[in-house]
């Protein structure tokens, strides 16, 4: 991924609480500080950024949004991801991202 920025990290997924709600994971809140500080300018809508992410052996592209309640951003986990990485909540996950 030549011109983005790598960032790695561990976090517990977690299930949005509505009805057949979606799967997350959290940034840390240090790094969304940081991605915020750099690349707030490349934000469209409701604060999403085009990114590629990586879990397991599964790369696919995507977005992540920026929660302003909890001042962190955060990567949705499609069903095809999770079930191929046998994804759960709450479950630590290694995640890559490249934004």
């Amino acid at each position: 991924m030549s011109g983005k920025i790598k960032y790695e990290f561990s976090e517990k997924t977690w299930q949005h609480s509505s009805p057949g709600g979606w799967y997350f994971v959290s940034l840390p809140k240090e790094m969304s500080k940081e991605i915020r500080s750099l690349l707030k300018s490349e934000e469209e809508g409701w604060g999403r950024l085009k990114a590629v992410a990586k879990i397991g052996v599964s790369e696919w592209k995507t977005a992540i949004w920026f929660d302003k309640k909890n001042e962190t951003y955060l990567l949705p986990l499609k069903a095809e991801i999770r079930k191929k990485e046998h994804i759960e909540a709450p479950k630590q996950i290694d995640v890559v991202i490249w934004i």
